[in-house]
């Protein structure tokens, strides 16, 4: 993708890439979790580029966020808390995402988040910039999603769905974090073909 990043504010959404989109990332990450013990594989860990393709920073784990993080954002707190053993975290984290978690593509946000440990200076750029394009490919499928970037609140409840999604991967996360939502442009949007 070449050129300035058009994330107008179109109120149209492409519901067809959208869909589409977020079922191979619910694949993706079904797969993952069920054959993969949750380590994020290469479609769940998209480059970051400015709108001429130049990389803006490494390789990011993107979340998938539920419309209501709530129940998923309490499961995931209680299962952090209420032991010190992180094996029994990442068993207990794993199982809920294995069963249903990413079965319906549907009830995820268009808005995918990654965490960044502090100091963050890459996701400083990227608030700074508030724009790039996240450049997915695996299993024969490739799309390059301008995003508008935002700093998250932590009063957003995205903020600690994600979090606390992060810690039962990681318990010793600390609680000074960056994380940074990613809202697609979808009438922008685009299945490209793959590199892999």
């Amino acid at each position: 993708m070449s050129g300035e990043i058009n994330i107008s504010g179109a109120t149209e959404v492409d519901d067809g890439l959208r869909d589409r989109f977020l079922a191979w990332q619910c694949r993706l990450r079904q797969i993952a979790m069920r054959r993969d013990g949750g380590r994020p594989s290469p479609g769940m860990r998209p480059r970051v580029l400015d709108g001429d393709g130049r990389p803006l920073s490494g390789p990011l784990t993107v979340l998938l966020v539920p419309r209501d993080c709530e129940e998923s954002g309490h499961f995931f707190r209680h299962q952090v808390r209420k032991t010190n053993d992180p094996n029994e975290i990442y068993t207990k984290g794993l199982g809920y995402l294995q069963a249903t978690y990413f079965q319906k593509p549907k009830t995820f946000r268009d808005e995918m988040t990654a965490l960044f440990q502090v100091p963050a200076p890459s996701a400083d750029t990227l608030v700074a910039i508030g724009r790039c394009v996240l450049a997915f490919d695996q299993f024969n499928q490739a799309y390059e999603l301008p995003c508008r970037v935002r700093r998250l609140d932590p009063v957003d409840d995205a903020f600690p769905a994600t979090l606390w999604h992060n810690r039962i991967f990681n318990p010793q996360l600390p609680d000074n974090v960056t994380i940074l939502g990613f809202a697609p442009d979808w009438q922008q949007g685009r299945a490209v073909s793959p590199t892999t």
